[in-house]
């Protein structure tokens, strides 16, 4: 059963299945990440893996009111820590900035830590993508001396972030609808 979420900033939000992979691909490509980036080399079969190669694996998609896929976030469980899931993927389209997609997609994540038992998340910025990490800090998570375990190395070691997640962030969405 595929659940999507609508709120009121007229976009809806739904977990990924495996034929929302190309779209998923699609949004993490168009969302204008540095040419750097090892997200320019990521495969449908990359992605199979990320979001449905375990247990409490799984992205959330964003949509615009024409159905289009306009945001993207995955998570799976730290490699290191069982009681820490971790968000990655995180991409919205240019055009849908500054909504509050992305705000969401990392609330969607919190949300399924704290419903499936996890105490934090963990996330890591790129090298290449620090521009983002005052987006992050700003929902309240902070940098950690830790490894990231999912980390191509690519582009150096990112910065880790982390934060706590609490009973609040797992209430059911009220607009829930199968």
């Amino acid at each position: 059963m595929t659940w999507t979420f609508h709120y009121p900033d007229g976009f809806a939000y739904r977990r990924v299945t495996p034929a929302d992979l190309p779209a998923f691909l699609a949004v993490m490509q168009g969302a204008g990440m540095d040419a750097r980036s090892a997200w320019h080399q990521t495969t449908i079969s990359d992605l199979e893996q990320s979001l449905f190669g375990g247990p409490h694996s799984g992205g959330f998609l964003a949509l615009s009111s024409g159905g289009e896929a306009v945001g993207c976030v995955g998570f799976r469980p730290d490699l290191h820590d069982p009681h820490t899931l971790t968000l990655n993927k995180l991409a919205t389209l240019p055009q849908v900035r500054g909504h509050g997609v992305a705000r969401h997609l990392v609330g969607e994540v919190e949300g399924v830590a704290a419903r499936e038992g996890f105490r934090r998340v963990l996330l890591a910025v790129s090298q290449v993508n620090l521009s983002v990490q005052p987006f992050y800090e700003g929902l309240g998570y902070r940098p950690v001396d830790e490894t990231y375990a999912f980390s191509s190395g690519k582009n150096g070691r990112p910065v880790v972030l982390a934060k706590a997640v609490t009973p609040a962030a797992a209430r059911p969405h009220k607009e829930a609808q199968p």
